[in-house]
């Protein structure tokens, strides 16, 4: 895998892993009871960007060795995945 190949797959898991972390500990403008004049209910409390940019990086970090340790160092690919399926008949050729 060369450098570019890899700092995509580890781009589309950042932004994956972002929206997956970014409902988590969110408190909206209701829940806090202040809700300001303008804006919708819904609409973050209190928002701050740099704890969900630490933890996103980090998970998808970890998610990327795993990855990588699978794809790279152990040499499985996809098509291996679909071969562990108990419903997996190989292609007569």
């Amino acid at each position: 895998m060369g450098f570019g190949t890899g700092f995509a797959i580890y781009f589309i898991i950042w932004w994956v892993v972002l929206f997956t972390v970014l409902p988590f500990s969110a408190r909206s403008q209701a829940d806090a009871g202040d809700v300001t004049l303008g804006t919708t209910h819904s609409a973050p409390a209190n928002f701050r960007f740099s704890p969900i940019f630490w933890r996103t990086t980090l998970i998808s970090g970890a998610v990327f060795a795993a990855y990588f340790l699978v794809t790279v160092v152990g040499g499985y690919s996809l098509d291996d995945l679909v071969a562990l399926s108990p419903d997996f008949k190989p292609a007569a050729d």
